[in-house]
């Protein structure tokens, strides 16, 4: 009829970027008749559509790249009725997932990659399994390769004799091309082979690691380029690995917790292949690299909030964000209006984030993460990160997983991480935060923070200790003076744990990170450098100093004196740590528990930090009697015949 209103299809949404290979689309549609099919052409392929009145629905499959949908029906004679055309970017890569099951019995390891699962995109076949140990195993692993070598999805391996762990990567690749990358390890231990406990276990390398914090910016002016010319610095100073703050994405020159693209890095810190050629020069020099990285929210101005702020409901972001369940606003921490929370209820969020962490494993070898506000995702999604450990140790087994939370939640240690922050009962309270302030109750203020008030740690708790970092405000020579600081570096450097030095803390930098954004002084005015380097070294070299094990001792003084026994194993000798956090000179009484009594200590011990004799008095075989200067310590052990 001459003048009819013509039908009307509506895709809603608009053009989108989508972390799913299936997503709902929904539109309306005017055609009169309610019967009359909405059908779907998704990159030409015809889908029907779930209609309900003037609204329709379906979940479309999606390739990867560019996906272009439109909405139509027929209209008799007339011809159909098309609907605008919306483009969904797949972010996602087409790959299939290899897998690993590892089984051990007295003559064979087995390994087996029958549990790895096509590309969820293409469900091609599996095509290719090659399996290849990694280089710098602790002896030569022997696969016996199967007939048909290449096709086989599980082989046999002999046991080595020799301890350490050794890994074996399984690369698979699909009727299409396209190939992934897993890889296991297991452990030797007193000639025989067992298996790894994935959900706590971490790489023996942790155990002996001490971690630098890097702030590009507070290197010099050329970023990533400014970190790889003090690599051979930090290399001689003994450091395993560098924690570098935040490297994405970042509007502003601060410190980086405000990320645009989880997939980009900061302009002022360098180029991917600066990034690049980072990662390779430090693992020239046997550093590891860690990434800080920032799942819990974007940043205010991220794309995705820009348009979720601008379209509301109608934007395919609008809930990438967690929202007010009265208001609808965006949720916060703190004062963070401007980080949003990202919602971990939607499974987008969640995949976007699991390709955003293993982008820089894959594609920069990056050897873990510093998860920044780990506690904020805890609170809304907790079994996320299980499944992010998961995901991200089947790609590099390897890893160091540190949570920014505290290490008294035992949460942390069966759900996903191998490290968690030395904080007290509060977020982002520092355990030892007002231990040194004031010089009369050190001692019993020291010793509640390190026993957890009392209660103690859970027993995979490895707790990442501190001077400094990022948010402890001015430095803490700054705060408590240089013998204070070469007291509280021992104790650092010889306690269990993880210990982090930060950026210029081996020089005495006095700096406060969020208020210097330039290059700091490098200068080492009190020879602060080689004191460090010499509690490093023994930290490494000794496994008494690296181990898990430790007793706090009884000390009689009228000063602030604490002491610890350490130890490797139980028949190992022990070490005794004294330090004297009084600027007045001290001469302890220290009482050894069961296990410190077989130091059997003689008169003279020496003092492994100081290189030299120290004399010592027995009131029995339980109890030493010494002498220490004011604020200094003593790393104690026997004496050699």
């Amino acid at each position: 009829m001459p003048g009819a209103p013509r039908t009307q299809a509506t895709l809603h949404g608009g053009d989108a970027e989508v972390w799913t290979w299936k997503k709902r689309v929904t539109g309306t549609c005017s055609c009169k008749e309610p019967r009359k099919a909405v059908l779907l052409s998704v990159n030409g392929t015809e889908l029907p559509a779930r209609r309900e009145r003037d609204r329709f629905s379906a979940l479309v499959p999606l390739k990867e790249g560019k996906n272009h949908i439109v909405a139509y029906c027929r209209e008799g004679d007339r011809g159909q009725c098309r609907s605008n055309v919306i483009t969904l970017t797949q972010r996602l890569k087409s790959r299939p997932a290899a897998r690993i099951r590892a089984s051990i019995d007295a003559k064979r390891i087995t390994l087996d990659g029958g549990d790895s699962s096509p590309s969820e995109a293409t469900a091609a076949p599996i095509v290719k399994y090659l399996w290849r140990p990694r280089k710098g195993n602790p002896a030569r692993l022997t696969i016996h390769r199967p007939p048909n070598p290449g096709t086989a999805h599980r082989v046999v391996l002999t046991p080595p004799d020799v301890d350490g762990e050794y890994y074996v990567s399984l690369k698979v690749a699909d009727a299409d091309g396209s190939a992934d990358k897993a890889t296991t390890y297991f452990v030797v231990e007193d000639g025989r082979p067992r298996l790894i406990e994935w959900e706590t276990e971490n790489p023996a390398w942790v155990d002996s690691a001490v971690v630098y914090g890097v702030v590009p910016h507070n290197f010099g002016r050329h970023g990533f380029r400014s970190v790889i010319e003090r690599l051979d610095s930090l290399q001689d100073l003994g450091i395993s690995a560098i924690w570098l703050s935040p490297s994405n994405a970042t509007p502003s020159r601060g410190h980086g917790y405000a990320v645009t693209d989880y997939f980009k890095l900061r302009r002022d810190y360098g180029t991917k292949a600066d990034f690049r050629r980072l990662v390779k020069e430090a693992h020239a020099r046997g550093i590891r690299v860690l990434m800080d990285f920032v799942p819990n929210h974007s940043y205010l101005h991220h794309r995705y909030m820009t348009h979720a702020q601008k379209h509301g409901k109608a934007s395919p972001y609008y809930h990438f964000y967690d929202r007010d369940e009265s208001t609808g606003d965006p949720t916060h921490y703190f004062h963070w209006r401007y980080l949003p929370n990202l919602n971990y209820h939607n499974p987008e969020v969640r995949r976007w984030m699991l390709e955003a962490f293993s982008y820089w494993v894959r594609e920069f070898d990056v050897d873990g993460f510093r998860v920044d506000s780990a506690w904020g995702v805890k609170l809304r999604r907790p079994d996320f990160w299980r499944h992010w450990r998961r995901e991200l140790k089947r790609i590099k087994p390897d890893l160091l997983l540190l949570a920014e939370a505290g290490a008294r939640d035992p949460f942390w240690f069966t759900n996903g991480f191998d490290a968690a922050y030395d904080w007290g009962d509060g977020l982002g309270k520092w355990s030892m935060e007002r231990v040194f302030t004031g010089r009369d109750r050190i001692v019993p203020r020291l010793h509640s923070a390190l026993t957890n008030q009392g209660r103690g740690f859970h027993r995979d708790a490895l707790v990442f200790r501190f001077l400094n970092n990022n948010d402890t405000g001015p430095r803490f020579i700054t705060r408590h003076g240089l013998g204070m600081e070469m007291v509280a570096a021992a104790m650092l450097l010889t306690l269990p744990g993880l210990p982090c030095i930060y950026t210029g803390q081996e020089v005495g930098a006095e700096f406060e990170p969020y208020r210097t954004l330039g290059p700091i002084s490098w200068e080492d005015r009190n020879g602060l450098r080689d004191y460090y380097k010499k509690l490093i070294s023994l930290r490494t070299k000794t496994p008494s100093l690296r181990s898990r094990h430790w007793e706090p001792l009884s000390v009689n003084s009228p000063h602030q004196v604490y002491a610890y026994a350490r130890y490797a194993a139980p028949q190992d000798p022990a070490l005794l740590v004294v330090l004297n956090f009084s600027p007045e000179s001290a001469n302890p009484e220290l009482t050894l528990t069961e296990r410190s009594q077989s130091f059997a200590p003689p008169t003279t011990l020496t003092d492994l930090l100081r290189d030299g004799q120290v004399h010592t008095a027995l009131a029995d075989k339980s109890v030493i009697r010494l002498s220490l200067p004011g604020l200094s310590a003593r790393i104690l052990g026997q004496s050699k015949p």
